[in-house]
């Protein structure tokens, strides 16, 4: 009988418990949709003061877009609201061909920023750099610009000009680049070659759609080459589709293991995404190359392979841009781009704002030429202003040697020390 008792009790302050908690809740709830209803009602107001008494009359999508600008860019830098043309836009980016400057961007300190100057566009042979911070485009001061405004302001037809200032902050000073606009056309994958000794080395410029394949058939003509080790040089790649980049570093790794990971609001919604290639290259030593250019795509790349001692991390320290920005239709033709989570390594490492550090800090800096490079650099020189005196167009080709790049140097003579380990390792 007291057992019943007890067992009775014990289901009437449970069940007290869980009204008052679901009274809580329900309470919340009411007061958070007022509370919304409330705003709503000021947000109409303003839309009637504005279509009534300002001086000239407002289309209504004009209003509308432009609250809606504002509402996402309140969230953070990277949230955006896009119009038609902004979307269509952002869908030509990711497929590797666009007219403009070269130039990738973010909003960082609240300053329209450079990420990287992408390589061998208008933007990268004009002298910008990585973390200068845009201040002025055509004369136009960027303050409180979005993404999305300062992209339109810089794109347009090819073979005409801008001019962007921009204030280099460890030069303390503001300096003036008029760039002419071309066609910029991203080519992922740059330079597969043979260094010495088997150590190969191949640039990835840029996580697209086309990686994976454009990777695949450089490694494999490397291989052919007597590919020992690789150099993979991540050095002002921006980033892209993180795809893309899960693709690009399940060719290193293990099958069924974590690249990275990605955690909302919600830390229980936690999404991994793991390895499936079915043949990995997992028997040459690696190092990849990275710098203060190196942003989200390139982090998640360096920083699983760096979780699973799979590669060596030589440079400076990355970027730092790891947030998950999802893409949503609109019925429109317009569209927004939510920050939904942020990426994290195999590790659990947060990159967001912390950036991936190396595990040899290298800085970068050339190497000092020896008497015959110092001689094939004035004949050079003088090549050049031969060139220019006489009004032709066809320049000498440049040396693209990496023999002066110290961190190629530094990454190439670590993979050497190696690959001598290995061997001795094998003999015992």
């Amino acid at each position: 009988m007291r057992r019943k008792i007890l067992i009775s009790s014990l289901i009437i302050i449970i069940g007290f418990f869980s009204f008052t908690h679901y009274s809580k809740a329900l309470e919340k709830k009411n007061k958070d949709r007022d509370d919304v209803y409330k705003q709503l009602d000021l947000f109409a107001d303003v839309f009637t003061y504005i279509k009534n008494d300002y001086v000239e009359e407002a289309q209504n999508k004009d209003l509308i877009y432009g609250s809606l600008k504002g509402m996402l860019a309140a969230l953070d830098a990277h949230s955006q609201f896009l119009d038609p043309q902004d979307y269509a836009e952002l869908k030509v980016d990711t497929q590797g061909k666009f007219g403009g400057l070269g130039i990738e961007i973010t909003i960082k300190d609240g300053l329209i920023t450079v990420v990287t100057p992408i390589e061998d566009t208008p933007a990268w042979k004009a002298g910008i750099k990585s973390q200068d911070r845009i201040v002025k485009i055509n004369n136009e001061v960027t303050r409180n610009f979005s993404i999305s405004e300062a992209v339109k302001k810089m794109r347009g037809a090819p073979g005409t000009e801008v001019t962007i200032t921009v204030l280099r902050e460890n030069e303390a000073k503001l300096l003036n680049f008029t760039i002419k606009r071309d066609i910029i056309k991203i080519k992922d994958i740059k330079e597969p070659k043979i260094l010495e000794d088997g150590i190969a080395y191949i640039r990835l410029v840029e996580f697209r759609e086309r990686t994976q394949e454009e990777l695949e058939r450089a490694l494999q003509n490397l291989k052919k080459e007597g590919m020992r080790a690789l150099i993979v040089d991540l050095r002002n790649n921006p980033g892209g589709l993180l795809s893309a980049a899960v693709e690009t570093a399940e060719k290193f790794i293990e099958r069924n293991k974590i690249i990275v990971s990605t955690v909302g609001r919600d830390a229980k919604n936690k999404i991994e995404f793991k390895s499936n290639e079915g043949e990995p290259i997992l028997d040459i030593p690696m190092a990849i190359l990275i710098n203060e250019g190196s942003a989200s795509g390139s982090e998640i790349f360096a920083g699983c392979l760096q979780d699973y001692k799979r590669a060596i991390i030589i440079g400076t320290k990355s970027f730092g841009k790891a947030s998950v920005q999802t893409l949503i239709p609109l019925s429109d033709g317009s569209a927004i781009k939510l920050t939904t989570s942020k990426y994290f390594t195999p590790l659990g490492r947060s990159i967001h704002n912390q950036g991936i550090m190396p595990d040899i800090v290298i800085e970068a800096k050339e190497m000092p030429l020896d008497k015959e490079e110092k001689k094939e650099e004035i004949t050079r020189a003088e090549e050049v202003f031969e060139k220019i005196e006489n009004k032709t167009h066809e320049m000498p080709p440049k040396d693209e040697s990496l023999k002066k790049d110290f961190q190629v140097l530094s990454a190439v003579n670590v993979l050497k020390g190696v690959l001598v380990y290995n061997a001795q390792e094998n003999r015992q």
